[in-house]
């Protein structure tokens, strides 16, 4: 018991900092890679509740793919962060009213939400039927938030186009490869032949 409170309190305190970490880094390939840390932690209590594929999944999925996915698309736009700083106070407003509308969902599920009463009684019968975490999730997922699970995978896929389409914005000063032009470029313009007199290469 004291060996699970104290692995518990670990993994905690690990979270926390790396969320701090995540929000004050001035960099933001640090705020990813503190992000992943996070993602650890988080992983390991999942793994203390007994909750293998939930961790499994939060691993693969969150770490090796979203954050590093967002790691490299921050490095490969170059994207220009004094600018974005100077123009702080003209995002302000909209940052206050995103964060109190999420402060305000927290608060309802934290205080005000109960879950519904069919819910609740199909995850008492399914942990008393001794149904594995993965059938659990399946059952939950594909019957009762099916909506919500597309919805998500919606917002993914948009997020996913919106990547690709700001990495292949054209810039002035990024040089990029024509391949086409590579490919039929004439050998008269690429070699150039030299009549070298015996001794001038010396």
């Amino acid at each position: 018991m004291v060996a699970s409170e104290t692995i518990f309190y670990f993994f905690s305190s690990v979270i926390l900092i790396s969320a701090i970490f995540v929000v004050i880094s001035r960099n933001p390939v640090h705020s990813v890679l503190w992000l992943i840390l996070t993602f650890f932690g988080s992983s390991g209590l999942f793994i203390l509740l007994g909750a293998e594929f939930l961790a499994l999944i939060l691993m693969i999925v969150y770490v090796g793919a979203v954050a590093v996915l967002f790691m490299f698309v921050v490095m490969m736009l170059n994207i220009n962060f004094s600018t974005i700083r100077s123009n702080y106070t003209k995002y302000l407003p909209i940052g206050l009213l995103l964060g109190g509308v999420l402060f305000v969902e927290l608060r309802l599920v934290f205080t005000d939400w109960i879950p519904p009463q069919k819910f609740s009684q199909e995850i008492i019968n399914s942990s008393e039927s001794k149904i594995e975490n993965t059938k659990q999730l399946g059952l939950v997922l594909y019957t009762d938030f099916i909506l919500y699970f597309q919805l998500a995978g919606i917002i993914l896929l948009i997020a996913m186009i919106g990547a690709i389409v700001l990495t292949h914005q054209r810039r002035r000063e990024v040089k990029r490869q024509d391949v086409l032009e590579q490919i039929y470029r004439d050998s008269s313009r690429s070699i150039e032949l030299k009549d070298i007199k015996p001794g001038q290469g010396l």
